[in-house]
């Protein structure tokens, strides 16, 4: 048989290729038969389009060489989306199967030209869906350093939450911001690694010298639908992430109750970066609540008002005693036996007085670097006070 006879045979039994290819994947591939109406249709323009491609080629090859990537322009875009690169590759093994059978026995150039016309589909598919990755991927760096941008500059509006959605965000509850220099080649890939091995997910951001990091625990639900306890802080979760960033200070943000309220930590993270040089033997990572007395004496009314709120007005509403004893003891150099004559009281008095005054505000005056945050928390309210400073 000619060519010209084989191609006029070929043409004849299109139609019929095509049908046969649509039973059989009907018959051999269950994902298939499940896919919606429109869905279904879309493939079998696929593989008819897969078949009238491979006879123009065979007809003449060197003429349109690039003729199988066209077999997919039949297909919507949608249908990327829902078809895996794995599907369609038993897609085309299933109409190379049909018309392998149909040409058996014929002439054997037209099942080299399959198997030839195959390998050529098979790399089309591979290079669409490869295009279709990296578009994907470059969409969703964009909108992931607008997310950022956003929670950064906390400009709150409707379109966060599904914008962080359409990021498949899988963290839930607390979230924490970390914020440190930028190294000099950004390992995304690797940052989101280490972040699934210790059940967190993270939002990530460049801003030039500063890489900024959203963490959030991203632990399994229970089968009511409540959170499991977390496997990790979020200071070990900084502590695994720390190799990721450049040389320099690292400093964690206080956590917040969800993502949207983020900007809360992502400011005081930012702010504690700024000034996290002037603490000379600041750990790496560092929490920006240690870092109250820097950023207040910097301007930052984030830190002054938390300083009042966690240590000036609890220790004043409790108890006045204490807030006197605090005042003695720092001016005092933390002596317990000169805050004893101040106060006209025993030095077990004071031991005393400064534990409840630990287990009030959480801060143990007895330490060199907590005693400086409770001093600039006193300095600091006592300004407040109305009326001016008073003691």
């Amino acid at each position: 048989m000619t060519k010209a006879q084989t191609l006029t045979w070929l043409r004849n039994i299109s139609g019929d290729l095509a049908s046969e290819t649509l039973k059989k994947l009907d018959d051999t591939l269950p994902w298939y038969g499940t896919m919606p109406p429109s869905r279904r249709s879309a493939v079998g323009l696929v593989a008819q389009a897969g078949i009238t491609s491979f006879i123009s080629w065979y007809d003449d090859p060197s003429s349109q060489p690039w003729i199988a990537a066209d077999v997919f322009d039949a297909a919507p875009r949608e249908l990327l989306r829902s078809v895996s690169l794995q599907q369609t590759l038993q897609l085309i093994r299933v109409v190379v199967e049909v018309v392998e059978e149909r040409v058996k026995g014929r002439d054997e150039s037209v099942r080299e030209a399959i198997l030839l016309y195959s390998r050529e589909i098979a790399f089309a598919a591979a290079d669409v869906y490869a295009r279709a990755a990296e578009a994907r991927g470059l969409w969703d760096a964009r909108l992931e350093a607008l997310v950022v941008d956003s929670i950064l500059s906390g400009e709150y509006d409707n379109e966060l939450p599904s914008r962080i959605a359409a990021l498949g965000w899988n963290g839930h509850g607390e979230v924490c911001v970390l914020v440190g220099t930028t190294p000099r080649i950004v390992d995304v890939d690797q940052v989101r690694r280490v972040a699934r091995h210790v059940d967190a997910d993270v939002l990530i951001g460049v801003q030039g010298n500063r890489l900024v990091v959203v963490i959030g625990r991203a632990t399994p639900r229970g089968e009511d639908g409540t959170d499991t306890p977390p496997t990790h802080t979020f200071a070990q979760i900084a502590e695994a992430l720390e190799p990721s960033f450049g040389e320099g200070h690292l400093v964690l943000g206080p956590e917040v109750p969800d993502v949207v309220e983020a900007g809360k930590s992502a400011k005081a993270a930012l702010a504690g970066f700024a000034v996290a040089r002037s603490w000379r033997n600041a750990p790496r990572p560092t929490h920006a609540d240690d870092l109250l007395p820097e950023r207040a004496l910097a301007g930052d009314p984030i830190a002054r008002r938390t300083l009042i709120d966690r240590i000036y007005t609890p220790l004043k509403n409790h108890n006045v005693e204490l807030l006197a004893t605090l005042w003695a003891y720092l001016d005092n150099g933390r002596s317990l036996e000169a805050t004893a004559r101040e106060l006209f009281v025993h030095p077990n008095t004071v031991r005393y007085r400064l534990k409840r005054i630990s287990e009030v505000i959480g801060w143990d005056a007895t330490g060199s670097r907590e005693a400086l945050i409770l001093q600039c928390a006193l300095i600091v309210g006592s300004i407040a006070e109305p009326g001016g400073p008073r003691r």
